[in-house]
């Protein structure tokens, strides 16, 4: 874990967010705070010519529009033109039509390196039936230990299917490939009480990604490990007083801290 976040601080790579305007400042101040730079920009004139000068592509569904459907279809497609990795978070996929053909069109047109979600969207993106509350999860789509193993054999089978890792989190936390997963059971859950941790996480996978490009899977597996230790560092910051928004706050403090070797010693994980 510890290399993947020595490099985002010697790279600084520059990601681009195509991402929604409930979250927009809070995904380019966790970039900012790993040690990366964001660029917001979701205009068709000029997708193109951002994602060319950024390394990394962040595409998040959570306020959509026709036109900015469309640009994320151009700066996908020029992503993969230049072979920089994509991130697709398909925010409240299965909620409604337009958000779920618009993250079908996206999987289908763009290549992706990341597809993360919870796992009512994931199910839905695989073609099962999957109710969201909204951008939440199904309380019956939740991971639990003991649905854990099939929940597995369930991403593999989807990572298999789109040659992408797929990253499902929740209570516990799955990322894998076809072959290995990362069970993940970093973070508090207080962090569902903040609109767009899932957000921030994306965004932070993309510049763990970035950074490190020969190992995508273990990249987004400390991206996953590092929002959730920041989600219980910052947890034990708060005061009686305090609430969801100091708490937000807290967590981009704790991620802008963060060292490698805390993320190391931090980071709870086991491998299947």
């Amino acid at each position: 874990m510890k290399a993947y976040l020595e490099n985002i601080k010697k790279k600084s790579p520059l990601i681009h967010n195509i991402t929604n305007y409930v979250t927009v400042n809070d995904c380019a101040n966790t970039v900012l705070a790993c040690g990366a730079s964001p660029i917001m920009a979701d205009d068709q004139n000029e997708v193109e010519e951002i994602t060319a000068i950024c390394a990394g592509l962040n595409i998040n569904i959570g306020t959509l529009n026709t036109r900015k459907i469309e640009a994320m279809v151009l700066a996908g497609k020029k992503a993969n033109e230049l072979n920089h990795p994509v991130v697709l978070d398909p925010v409240g996929a299965g909620a409604s039509t337009l958000r779920t053909n618009t993250a079908l069109r996206l999987l289908e047109e763009i290549k992706f390196a990341v597809i993360r979600g919870n796992i009512s969207e994931i199910k839905t993106l695989a073609g099962f039936s999957a109710a969201t509350l909204g951008v939440d999860a199904n309380v019956a789509d939740q991971i639990t230990e003991e649905n854990l193993d099939d929940a597995i054999v369930f991403a593999k089978n989807f990572a298999k299917k789109t040659e992408a890792i797929i990253a499902i989190t929740g209570a516990i936390d799955i990322v894998c490939s076809e072959e290995k997963a990362y069970v993940i059971r970093n973070g508090h859950e207080m962090m569902a009480a903040i609109t767009g941790t899932g957000c921030q996480l994306s965004a932070l996978t993309a510049a763990y990604i970035t950074a490190n490009p020969d190992h995508v899977l273990e990249a987004t597996a400390a991206a996953v490990c590092a929002m959730g230790l920041a989600g219980e560092i910052a947890h034990d910051r708060l005061g009686a007083l305090d609430g969801n928004a100091t708490y937000r706050n807290y967590i981009i403090d704790a991620i802008y801290n963060m060292t490698p070797e805390q993320l190391e010693k931090g980071a709870r994980y086991e491998v299947r």
